[in-house]
């Protein structure tokens, strides 16, 4: 006769090989316990938090379906689906799809597959939405990209012309490199096929997205580190067409030359920032924002997420920005939209990538308190 106790272990072990997804887990929706309180946005806003405790959370995307979302890690190196059960904006059960990856930053849906990223390749998984709970199996789109991974974290995006655009970082904090594919966004094909580079001297990008009426490419940029507390800015770039250089290493910000690679340079040379942003802010994600939500003054008007600097001797960053084009796509500004991951000093979050959802509102994805918060407009 089989005891009790191995009885219990066996079944035990039945039940879990049955689990169609080991990393399955039920989001505790009641831990609210961040101080959203202390941030500050502009009247009528309001923020909530969209799902907590899912590690190192980074990129979002979404697929067609009102209630899966999808998000990539850093240093975690996992996958994940986020499941909004009753569509009510609050995530109910988060799946670790993926786990021991290297860097999955960049993370997009596009036409019912999944696509991710790792340092030199990226992934996909077709018809990612129906086999959730089935044990998912990845294909290797493209593996030709660099393997170094100081800057080799990315970020996905497909853009208009049908192609997914990916950056490939500077391999160091500043150096010049024969090979082209360093410091650069390149794209190619949904199949991994015809990768080329798209724009040039891109130092670090971690966040991109395509004008609502031109489809012109705009991009975030990181500055080059130790260069003092002031200096450079880090950079919103537009890329009109293939082929443009953005001055990285030899010209910083559009108006500084490179002490040791700028010789014999000229800035005027390069495409110049739409827009600089503050000194080390870090920006990672952005997003043109086209829905009815918000007031018309927001109406294609770019929020980027400021991961925050960490070497700058007085800290900063730590919040959301907002960039307002006017009808020639030139910069009308450069405003702080919310604030207050950081407090007299001390940081409790890093804003690290922006998504629009269908109704209008804005999720924010934080690596640091491992969240995601929604922001809503309700006039008040």
């Amino acid at each position: 006769m089989i005891s009790s106790s191995i009885f219990h272990f066996y079944f035990a072990l039945f039940a879990l090989m049955m689990s169609p997804v080991a990393g399955c887990h039920k989001t505790d929706t009641s831990k609210e316990n961040l101080p959203l309180e202390n941030l500050a946005m502009p009247d009528g806003f309001n923020i909530q938090v969209f799902v907590q405790d899912v590690e190192n959370i980074r990129a979002i995307t979404k697929s067609e379906s009102r209630s899966i979302y999808y998000a990539g890690s850093r240093g975690e190196g996992k996958v994940y689906a986020l499941i909004d059960e009753n569509e009510d904006y609050v995530i109910d059960q988060t799946i670790t799809l993926f786990s021991d990856l290297s860097l999955p930053t960049g993370i997009t849906w596009h036409q019912g597959d999944l696509y991710f990223s790792e340092i030199n390749r990226v992934l996909k998984v077709s018809n990612i939405d129906d086999v959730i709970n089935q044990n998912p199996q990845f294909e290797v789109i493209n593996d030709s990209f660099p393997t170094e991974e100081h800057h080799g974290w990315k970020y996905l995006k497909f853009g208009p012309d049908g192609k997914l655009y990916v950056p490939v970082g500077a391999p160091c904090n500043i150096c010049d490199k024969e090979d082209e594919r360093f410091a650069s966004i390149m794209r190619m094909n949904a199949d991994g096929s015809e990768v080329e580079v798209f724009a040039s001297g891109v130092r670090n990008s971690v966040g991109f997205d395509f004008h609502p009426t031109t489809n012109n490419l705009f991009f975030t940029d990181n500055g080059t580190d130790w260069m003092g507390d002031d200096k450079p800015f880090c950079e919103l770039n537009e890329a009109k067409e293939k082929g443009q250089h953005f001055g990285y290493p030899y010209c910083h910000s559009g108006k500084w030359l490179d002490d040791k690679f700028g010789k014999e340079k000229s800035c005027d040379d390069y495409v110049i920032p739409v827009q600089n942003l503050g000194p080390h802010v870090a920006p990672l994600g952005m997003t043109f924002y086209t829905g009815k939500q918000f007031p018309e003054k927001y109406q294609n008007a770019i929020f980027i997420a400021e991961h925050g600097s960490w070497n700058r001797s007085k800290k900063i960053g730590y919040r959301v920005a907002v960039v307002r084009l006017d009808e020639n796509g030139q910069s009308m500004g450069y405003e702080i939209f919310a604030e207050g991951w950081l407090q007299d000093g001390k940081v409790w979050g890093r804003p690290a990538d922006v998504m629009q959802l269908p109704d209008g509102s804005l999720l924010i994805s934080d690596d640091f308190a491992n969240a995601v918060y929604r922001i809503t407009y309700d006039g008040g």
